[in-house]
């Protein structure tokens, strides 16, 4: 007999609802940039926290600040200036990125040589300094800051520190390493848990010495402290620790004790890591998950909260998940708008249901988070009273004028996230710093100005190519005084955008379309832009440029392969755009399981009503340099759709009916709907990692189409054509015609390059 699985059944109910909650369309219209509720009056009220009043309803979500510091963990002037620019935003609390407590006990947090890619505050006094100039400073526009203290990672950091220096990531109980399942983390003992337990208090008292309005818990999403409070991880017999609830509630009375009851103490919390809810069976079957079965109820959670708020937490904010389930803590652009709201609610009614409050005797507020960037979403969530207030993480990123914009009305004017977790996360994961895809300015504004520079000599430019590459070079340009004619030979703005936009789980980029649209019109009217849609520009019509900017995009990749000339094939951004396409069919091969392929996949399945789709991809991983969590949400949704994906799969040759291919059916091959690990970094060898073994045959895939997703090549031909023919011009390749991407690369080599010109 099976074992029988703890769930909670509205986690049940919600994470099914994630798979295709786009049939809702009530849900769909939440996640568009509308104003129906001008005024926003509820988010721009007042509420109280512990003393300190907060002047709105809105808090910047932490985000890791990974390498925004010196290398001793001092906040630099690239740190400063990010939290700055949100604060002159109007936002009311900004809230740090995660700065972890434990250098020296959690091995998995510091860099060899005693250097740190996080911030600091437990160092010394040489870190003090960065914290008090960024405190001022935020405090300058009105805004708090809260900091956020971690007590480390735990099974979910980086486990380098064995390769690297021989010593074990640790954790709660023997649990397996996220990045290298095969890899143990030892039990931390209770001496270190004493310790990291003293550090949080004095962190805590430097933090109220250093100006900083309050500190933040980092209790969710599977980190140690939550390590050490989840009996899915903390499986201790012995010692203060077995019970769950103590670590977190003797680190609260530690900090209470260190900085009196007047200072404001926040916690971020999961009502439930939901992973049997998740992965149901397959909990009992995937080794590096057995363990995680007994995770806290959300009656469980609720009832730690209450212990917590009386040993001295102010406030919370609330969602589901953890590092297994990676989507659920960062919910990608497939997730549904205000996916958490119900979470919260629960969160919030529980506590008025009980009158629990803080130990100043008033309300403890409950922070919404999770897909919260549409006004009008966010305001009614208020009125409805789901929450008390309302955090943004990635729109802040995307527009730091969020919430000014927000009050005055202007929401067309709101630069808007498209979900893709490219520079957020993913940036900082390959070894760089949290960005933004569509705001070239974010973590770079101490470099770049909010208003371009005027350009010491206008000129006539020409910019071919209306992507977002294109599009931003050739405002900025026009914003730097320049006479600037934007060439497209399609008969709409944003390239292949418009395909991006197509499926409904790509709504978000759907609102970024219709944003540049917007952009690129308020533009042609302030400044001297000139579009010309329709018009394919050519060597015979820039020849008065004096400066050329070529983005003309991709080429799709066309697989001329043995009996192409037979298939029944289409490209995916055809079908996207063009669904009537694959009427009548019934069996659908997508070639290429890359973004654009799996995406394209689940559209022909979950949109046109297809239920036989296979997905054939050589590489060894499906959606391979993809965010992990963007790719797990899709990895999921597609095991429950039936939907198969064959990795390590080449494709040999077409036929009338179908393709033949060669297939590894080795059991070495990584498994494709693999969720709960992510893939590591290039750069990073795993010694313990199992080599795949070649054991190949032919098989025939039939299929009525095949849909190719084989990626593109740059488009360079016209751009080599111009630098031969205007030699004593300036000519430049912009984009994806330079090297194919994403809204990422494009639109920072486009700001860069149009601040250049």
């Amino acid at each position: 007999m099976s074992k029988e699985l703890k769930k909670d059944k509205i986690v049940e109910e919600l994470t099914d609802y994630f798979a295709d909650w786009f049939k809702d369309e009530k849900a769909v219209k939440s996640g568009k940039m509308t104003s129906e509720l001008y005024p926003y009056n509820s988010i721009f009220s007042p509420v109280k926290v512990n003393r300190i009043t907060i002047k709105n309803r809105l808090v910047m979500a932490p985000m890791g600040n990974i390498s925004m510091c010196e290398e001793n963990g001092r906040p630099n002037e690239k740190m400063i200036a990010y939290f700055v620019e949100r604060a002159k935003g109007g936002v009311g609390l900004i809230t740090t990125g995660l700065v972890p407590i434990s250098h020296g006990l959690d091995f998995s947090i510091t860099e060899m040589g005693q250097l740190s890619y996080f911030p600091r505050i437990d160092r010394s006094r040489t870190v003090f300094a960065g914290w008090r100039d960024l405190a001022e400073r935020v405090h300058s526009y009105g805004s708090r800051i809260f900091i956020q203290l971690s007590a480390g990672l735990g099974r979910v950091g980086n486990p380098q520190c064995l390769v690297n220096e021989l010593k074990f990531p640790q954790s709660a109980s023997m649990n397996p390493s996220w990045y290298m399942p095969e890899l143990p983390c030892l039990p931390m003992s209770d001496r270190k848990l004493n310790k990291i337990i003293k550090n949080f208090g004095q962190a805590t008292a430097d933090a109220k010495a250093m100006g900083l309005d309050g500190v933040y818990l980092h209790g969710h999403e599977g980190y140690l402290l939550e390590q050490l409070t989840n009996p899915a991880f903390n499986r201790r017999k012995v010692g203060k620790f077995a019970r769950w609830q103590n670590f977190g509630i003797e680190t609260i009375k530690e900090m209470r004790k260190r900085v009196g009851p007047n200072y404001p103490i926040m916690y971020r919390i999961d009502l439930s890591l939901a992973l049997n809810e998740t992965y149901g069976d397959r909990m009992l079957k995937v080794s590096s998950l057995k363990k995680f079965t007994n995770g806290r109820t959300i009656n469980d959670t609720l009832e730690y909260m209450a212990e917590l708020v009386k040993a001295g937490v102010d406030m919370f904010d609330v969602d589901l998940g953890c590092y297994d389930n990676w989507w659920l803590p960062h919910p990608p652009g497939s997730m549904p708008p205000g996916c958490f709201l119900d979470i919260s609610k629960i969160a919030r009614d529980y506590f008025i249901k009980n009158n629990i409050l803080s130990n100043l005797g008033i309300p403890v507020p409950v922070v919404a988070v999770g897909k919260l960037g549409y006004p009008d979403l966010a305001e009614q969530a208020l009125r409805d009273n789901k929450c008390d207030m309302i955090m943004l993480g990635r729109p802040l990123l995307a527009d730091p004028e969020w919430p000014n914009k927000v009050r005055t009305g202007r929401i067309d004017e709101i630069c808007p996230c498209i979900g893709c977790q490219e520079g957020c996360i993913n940036e900082f994961v390959e070894g760089g710093h949290p960005q933004c895809a569509v705001n070239p300015r974010t973590a770079f504004e101490e470099i770049y100005p909010k208003d371009p520079p005027m350009a010491d000599k206008p000129c006539k430019i020409a910019v071919v190519g209306a992507g977002p590459a294109g599009i931003t070079a050739a405002v900025v340009a026009a914003q730097r005084g320049h006479n600037v004619t934007l060439f497209d030979k399609h008969d709409e703005l944003c390239g292949r955008l418009i395909a991006g936009s197509a499926a409904k789980i790509k709504f978000d980029v759907a609102n970024y379309v219709e944003y540049l649209k917007g952009y690129v019109k308020r533009a042609t009217e302030k400044y001297n832009l000139t579009v010309r849609l329709g018009t394919e520009a050519t060597a015979d019509n820039l020849g008065d440029f004096d400066k050329i900017v070529v983005a003309a995009g991709t080429n799709d990749t066309v697989l001329r392969l043995p009996g192409i000339e037979k298939a029944n094939w289409k490209q995916a951004v055809d079908v996207l755009v063009n669904p009537s396409l694959v009427e009548g069919c019934k069996k659908v091969v997508v070639v290429g399981g890359g973004v654009v392929g799996a995406e394209t996949a689940y559209f022909l399945n979950k949109e046109c009503g297809i239920e036989d789709v296979t997905v054939v991809e050589m590489d060894k991983y499906i959606m391979n340099h993809t965010c992990t969590a963007n790719r797990g949400h899709l990895l999921k949704c597609m095991y429950d759709a039936g939907i198969k994906l064959w990795n390590c799969t080449a494709l040999k040759s077409f036929e009338a009916n179908g393709i033949n291919v060669r297939r590894n059916k080795s059991n070495t091959v990584p498994d494709p709907y693999l969720s709960w690990n992510p893939i590591l970094p290039e750069s990073v060898l795993n010694p313990l990692a199992k080599k795949i073994k070649d054991e190949s045959v032919d098989e025939f895939v039939p299929a009525d189409m095949v849909v190719m997703a084989a990626g593109g090549r740059p488009n360079e031909a016209l751009f080599l054509e111009l630098q031969d023919k205007f030699n004593t011009k300036e000519v430049y390749n912009l984009g994806d015609s330079f090297k194919g991407g994403k809204v990422f690369d494009a639109t920072k080599s486009g700001y860069a390059l149009g601040l250049h010109l």
